[in-house]
């Protein structure tokens, strides 16, 4: 796919790949063997009809190839660019075994978007309330606006309440513009109101209204999907001075309070000349290449063992080195010092070995001895992963948690309590955006099985 000159993109936050225009998606599409046991198919979370969409792509009825995705995907825009396609279904693409698999992601983005361009982004589905139920969702993040638009469909009253100002949740305020547009955002979840959903904003559950009140205000069935939004932080001497952020914070300053558009937005932010981001997972990725784009001199990911071993995307990686981010593998942070004005001054590490896997499956990082090294640092940037915020947790009485502090539910959300399940995040811990999405399908199946037992 055709993008943007890395030297343009790190002075700006406009999308970095263009699209397929309709000749290119038509001969993308043209290279789909249609297997009739489509093991694609079999990858996607979303249970999307992977053939059926990609030939009306070919035969150029691109809005029905949207309406086709739509039966059981219903954030296909946010999918076709957030989603690790190429460890889901075009992992398993026949293409793929000898070549280059057929790039589903970018067919399914354009799809999308050229159904937002020509059709206002109408609502496929509508229906009332024939289900005579109320529904409450707690979380507009992708499980919740999931779950919310499988239940309106199915005939269901359904509420999101949202903690935030607006809807998405990381979509919103983690995952930068550059990478997903807030307009697609915004369409997608248009979409999804007009089949009736309706969504409270700045309604935090557990501080308003806890779930037990709800009970009494006539919602009889409950999905939790409130995300991992409890930062990590590395535990070690420094971390409270001036300049160091989790990269939570620094993401929803960039994204949802738009940092980098002051002062036309009133969130002034300083990261200085000399930016580190402690982790290796897209988030980290996301945090350096925003970095980059607010005006930072160098930015360096710090990760603790080797590239390999990485959790962040491929794309996301080859972008950021394309945009001249520097990495420092097999480096682990050991204190972070500061200066006379409690600010960051430099980062100290120590470069790492790896031993026997451990329980992830990858090899276990070992600090090698005497290897200590300090390098000047203006800001420093945690991005190390994100646990369950307890706001709304500690008010379900008799909620049975993990070990971690995330909920713990069967295969289809169900928890402890009757009623009451969760999905995405809050579950599972951090995750992707199409697992969680994934989950919240399947709490709709499970929460309309209950209803109508009920």
């Amino acid at each position: 796919m055709r993008e943007q000159d890395p030297k343009e993109r790190i002075r700006n936050f406009k999308e970095v790949p263009f699209g397929y225009n309709e000749e290119e998606a038509v001969k993308e599409a043209s290279r789909c063997l249609q297997c009739k046991v489509a093991p694609c198919a079999k990858g996607c979370p979303a249970e999307i009809d992977i053939p059926s969409f990609i030939k009306a792509i070919k035969e150029k009825r691109f809005l029905e190839a949207c309406s086709i995705i739509k039966k059981t995907n219903n954030l296909p825009a946010v999918c076709g660019r957030v989603c690790p396609q190429e460890d889901q279904c075009e992992k398993l693409c026949v293409l793929g075994k000898k070549g280059e698999p057929v790039n589903i992601g970018n067919l399914e983005r354009f799809a999308a978007d050229y159904q937002m361009q020509h059709e206002n982004n109408k609502a496929t589905f509508v229906k009332n309330n024939t289900q005579g139920k109320k529904v409450a969702i707690i979380g507009a993040g992708p499980a919740g606006l999931t779950c919310a638009a499988d239940l309106a469909k199915l005939g269901y009253s359904v509420t999101i309440f949202e903690a935030l100002h607006k809807p998405g949740g990381v979509l919103s305020y983690g995952i930068p513009e550059f990478r997903l547009p807030k307009a697609i955002v915004e369409k997608e979840v248009e979409s999804i109101k007009n089949l009736g959903v309706e969504i409270r904003y700045n309604y935090i559950i557990g501080k308003i209204k806890t779930i037990a009140e709800l009970q009494k205000d006539g919602f009889e069935a409950f999905f939790v999907g409130t995300g991992a939004g409890l930062p990590y932080f590395l535990g070690i001497e420094g971390e409270n001075l001036n300049g160091v952020y989790s990269a939570n914070e620094f993401l929803t300053r960039v994204n949802l309070m738009k940092a980098y558009k002051f002062p036309e937005y009133d969130t002034p932010i300083n990261i200085g000349k000399r930016i580190a981001v402690v982790g290796g997972g897209n988030v980290a990725m996301d945090s350096a290449r925003c970095a980059l784009r607010l005006g930072a001199e160098e930015v360096f990911i710090v990760y603790r063992r080797t590239e390999k071993e990485m959790p962040a995307r491929i794309d996301e990686v080859h972008h950021a080195k394309e945009e001249g981010i520097k990495f420092h593998i097999l480096t682990n942070p050991v204190k972070i010092t500061g200066d006379e004005q409690a600010h960051v001054k430099s980062l100290v590490c120590m470069k790492n070995q790896l031993g026997e896997e451990d329980s992830s499956g990858r090899r276990r990082p070992i600090p090698i001895k005497d290897s200590e090294f300090e390098m000047d640092m203006d800001t420093v940037i945690i991005a190390i992963g994100n646990g369950s915020n307890p706001l709304l947790l500690d008010t379900i009485e008799g909620l049975k948690l993990t070990r971690k502090g995330n909920i713990e539910t069967d295969e289809d959300g169900k928890t402890n309590i009757n009623g009451v399940y969760a999905g995405g995040d809050i579950a599972t811990g951090s995750a992707t955006v199409i697992a969680a999405m994934g989950a919240g399908k399947r709490s709709a199946k499970a929460i309309d099985k209950y209803l109508k037992q009920r």
